[in-house]
């Protein structure tokens, strides 16, 4: 794919994935919640998120959008829950499926062992799960993402901004789903090195150890904006926080801190999500959750739900990395050329992104 067509499809992926945030989700439904069309189809979506809520600016968020987006254009009403922690999923789920839900999709890796419960007791209801494919029953769609892609071109870019020669990382909890972002963007890092002879190094997770610096949660705040600043004692001149909300105490220490540091963002392209943070956006891993979503719940609702597993890719334009924005003119001017070989090298297999984080 050339420079410009590239440039396109990922505008266009990171435009589908945030610009709803800017218009329809300025405070988040706080318990049940009814929305869509008026009329067109009796058919009943449903989701439930995890923790981190419908106003994360991040998967809950987009997967909040591509729920809606669905029912308004079959002319249905969706139903929403949130959850406000780990211990009332079971719970959440149950009063979906009491409420006629012919479909629930669950938002986040977290909500895997309740959504099995709830998918075994109930075989005549449809799940779909974001961010997990633990879950192999009949009526279970996994909707996964190989973000570990998309976060290799976000390492390699990392790495070719530093000035300090020292780039971060840091998640919310240490699951699968934040450590495939963390396992790419470390491979690009030393893909970088490899092809420019350089030594840049990550602080906040080492691979082979398979420990590094987490907050505990997905939620904004003091541990948050603590492990930010570890990765800034270090050196690190480019963080990238994988965690919904911590992002923002990440930027809230890079900014206390007074140091020349950017950021890679998460999920959707924080830049056009985030106004009061894009000038630390470099560039955002992009996951196509918004339009998944849509299409697993449109495909429902038209008599067509399999449970056979969506994965965004490269390839597929599922995943992806936002554009530069306001940083265009300062990366390398060669940088956008060299991610589109790599790119297409991921696409071909001719080079290899190693995860053992696989969703």
């Amino acid at each position: 794919m050339n420079t410009t067509a590239r440039k396109a499809v990922l505008s266009g992926l990171a435009l589908a994935s945030t610009a709803a945030i800017l218009t329809g989700c300025a405070s988040a439904p706080e318990g049940d919640n009814a929305s869509g069309g008026s009329g067109g189809s009796d058919f009943v979506p449903c989701m439930v998120s995890d923790q981190g809520g419908f106003d994360d600016k991040s998967f809950n968020q987009l997967g909040f959008e591509g729920l809606n987006e669905a029912a308004d254009e079959l002319g249905t009403e969706a139903k929403t829950v949130q959850s406000a922690d780990d211990t009332v999923y079971q719970a959440n789920l149950d009063n979906l499926v009491g409420q006629g839900c012919e479909l629930i999709v669950t938002v986040g890796f977290l909500l895997a062992d309740a959504t099995g419960v709830a998918a075994e007791a109930n075989p005549d209801v449809n799940f779909a799960t974001i961010d997990d494919a633990s879950n192999t029953g009949d009526n279970v769609r996994p909707i996964t993402f190989n973000t570990s892609e998309a976060a290799f071109l976000a390492g390699y870019t990392a790495a070719s901004y530093s000035k300090t020669g020292v780039v971060g990382t840091m998640g919310g909890a240490q699951i699968p789903t934040v450590t495939i972002f963390m396992d790419g963007y470390y491979d690009g890092v030393q893909y970088y090195n490899e092809q420019k002879d350089a030594d840049v190094q990550v602080v906040g997770w080492d691979v082979d150890g398979a420990t590094g610096t987490f907050t505990g949660g997905f939620e904004a705040g003091t541990q948050a904006k603590a492990s930010a600043q570890t990765l800034i004692d270090q050196d690190a001149d480019v963080i990238m926080a994988v965690g919904g909300p911590i992002y923002q105490s990440a930027a809230e220490a890079i900014r206390d801190s007074g140091d020349d540091i950017v950021m890679v963002g998460v999920d959707s392209d924080l830049y056009v999500s985030d106004e009061a943070n894009q000038d630390l956006m470099l560039t955002s891993v992009l996951k196509g959750i918004k339009q998944a979503t849509n299409d697993v719940v449109t495909e429902a609702a038209e008599g067509s739900f399999t449970n056979e597993p969506y994965v965004g890719t490269l390839e597929n334009e599922g995943v992806g990395l936002a554009p530069f924005h306001d940083y265009e003119s300062e990366v390398d001017p060669g940088l956008q050329d060299e991610l589109d070989a790599i790119e297409q090298g991921i696409i071909d297999g001719d080079i290899e992104v190693k995860t053992s984080s696989g969703e």
